[in-house]
């Protein structure tokens, strides 16, 4: 039957080499007669977004958590606007969390027994899924106000970011691990999940990372808890990618379309990552990262 599927690294390849092309084209455009002074300088400007791409990417399939965290305050730094910061965000991770959830579907099949540690993978992505696609759309629907400006509110949830990812690595889990979802968890799931479809309107980030500290707090097999997290946000920005990157279009598509292909390498290589470093060490360097931006950002507020 495993013979029957698709190819997985083949179907996150070619996407890649479709958004190098883009990218060449547009390099192309500006060798045009009329911009030749200006196509080398612009060229290496935005070709430094392919790496921003790789290292956001990177983080946000090897813990869960979505690449705004990277990316939000690099194009703060930038100049951007908030609806210019948050949607080319989101269609960065269109590339990146897709290829790293392609990535950990393929390990979850490799790792799918009877009874097996895996067994909520599914019902986990299916009812979280569907939550957060309710919570991004009740923000865009009903036009919900973030509670506070970009900054503060990404300052916030960057120090409560890391303040989670360190619980996660220290709290010592006592007793078997749990496999199924619990009466307790078909409630709370949805509800979290919900919620961070509603903080990930507003900062392109949050569902992965409810969800996966959620799980792991509930004694859910680590490796599970970021694959899940990974697959959701996935879905959830691609059901966000019509209004953020269609209606309200503020993306900036020439960044967009030179960091989407090293999100694709970044997604790529986060499982291996996860798997060869152990989740501990990475999310160790993650979480006082995010502690070190959250206190930076904070700092000018205060």
């Amino acid at each position: 039957m495993a013979s029957a599927l698709p190819d997985i690294k083949k179907l996150i390849t070619l996407p890649a080499l479709a958004c190098c092309a883009l990218a060449i084209a547009i390099a192309a455009a500006l060798s045009l007669p009329g911009m030749a002074g200006q196509a080398a300088g612009e060229l290496a400007g935005y070709s430094a977004f392919t790496g921003l791409g790789v290292l956001g990417a990177i983080f946000a399939n090897a813990t869960g958590a979505g690449g705004g965290v990277i990316f939000i305050p690099a194009f703060a730094q930038l100049g951007f606007t908030e609806a210019q910061a948050v949607a080319t965000s989101f269609g960065i991770q269109c590339f990146g969390m897709t290829a790293g959830a392609l990535a950990w579907s393929s390990f979850y099949r490799s790792e799918q027994r009877p009874g097996g540690q895996w067994a909520a993978f599914l019902p986990t992505v299916a009812l979280c899924a569907a939550a957060s696609i309710a919570g991004l759309w009740s923000v865009f629907a009903a036009d919900i106000a973030a509670p506070a400006a970009l900054g503060p509110l990404f300052a916030a949830f960057s120090l409560f970011l890391g303040i989670a990812i360190l619980v996660t690595v220290l709290l010592r889990q006592s007793g078997p691990l749990r496999t199924t979802l619990s009466p307790l968890d078909w409630v709370a799931l949805p509800l979290i999940a919900y919620s961070g479809g509603i903080v990930t309107a507003w900062l392109s980030v949050g569902v992965g990372e409810f969800v996966a500290f959620y799980l792991i707090v509930r004694r859910y097999e680590v490796t599970l808890a970021v694959a899940a997290a990974v697959v959701i946000s996935a879905i959830s920005v691609w059901s966000a990618a019509p209004e953020q990157l269609l209606v309200s279009q503020q993306a900036n598509w020439q960044v967009v379309l030179f960091a989407g292909p090293g999100a694709v390498v970044g997604g790529l290589l986060a499982r291996h990552l996860v798997l060869k470093l152990g989740a501990r060490r990475l999310k160790l360097f993650f979480a006082f990262w995010l502690l070190i931006i959250g206190l930076v950002e904070w700092m000018p507020l205060a």
